[in-house]
């Protein structure tokens, strides 16, 4: 019977420490979340945009999505629908997925459309059905 108990406690004690070292990533409140799907091999719908996230040039990948849009569909609008987004009163986008952009690191969101860089904020960009977006935060110094 000892044995018996013994054995039982020790199945209890080890689901206890499974559970309790794992998390969620959906509760994690770090600032340097980063979450990651592998799209960036899939071809594109007609009707999709895809959306990568990453910092530092590429070097590091936070988020990558591929998105149904409408044709005209403004790239804020998208980012914020799809992604968890911050952005000051102009728009200016301050932190995605939780990564924050820095004025002491002099880091900012920078974004591409299709290769390019964009000329325009996002709050003005009108989307095509094919777009490659790239928003990446780096150095603007």
């Amino acid at each position: 019977m000892k044995k018996w108990i013994s054995y039982v406690g020790v199945l209890f004690l080890s689901i206890g420490l499974l559970l309790g070292c794992s998390t969620d990533s959906s509760e994690q409140n770090n600032s340097n979340t980063r979450v990651s799907t592998n799209e960036s091999s899939q071809e594109l719908a007609e009707d999709e945009v895809r959306i990568t996230i990453s910092i530092d040039h590429g070097t590091e990948h936070v988020n990558e999505k591929s998105i149904s849009i409408e044709e005209g569909d403004i790239l804020l609008n998208v980012l914020e629908e799809n992604f968890f987004i911050e952005s000051d009163d102009s728009d200016f986008i301050t932190s995605i997925e939780r990564v924050e952009a820095s004025d002491e690191e002099k880091t900012a969101w920078m974004y591409t459309v299709n290769g390019e860089m964009a000329t325009v904020g996002a709050g003005d960009y009108e989307l095509s059905p094919g777009d490659e977006v790239v928003f990446d935060l780096q150095s603007w110094e």
